[in-house]
């Protein structure tokens, strides 16, 4: 049961970026290009987090999932703070 939550997470994260760099490449809007990137990277968090609870491996991927979130939400925040300034 977790393991199909995962995956719809993980699955849905990346139909939102798919979205999203669609949005971006009909309007060349740059908020829509930082938020696909953003939803990019939280489809890694989520992919790592099935692999890492999920699959049973060995090796401890907590650290990578914390980063890539962090990745991604700076990502974000750099496209809200600085883009969106005429």
């Amino acid at each position: 049961m977790a393991l199909s939550v995962y995956l719809l997470c993980a699955a849905a994260s990346l139909l939102c970026a798919i979205l999203l760099w669609r949005g971006y490449r009909a309007s060349r809007a740059a908020l829509l290009f930082w938020a696909s990137l953003c939803f990019f990277g939280l489809a890694i968090t989520n992919s790592l987090l099935v692999v890492d609870l999920a699959v049973f491996v060995q090796i401890d991927l907590s650290l990578w999932r914390l980063a890539s979130t962090l990745t991604s939400l700076a990502l974000l925040l750099y496209g809200l703070i600085f883009e969106t300034q005429p």
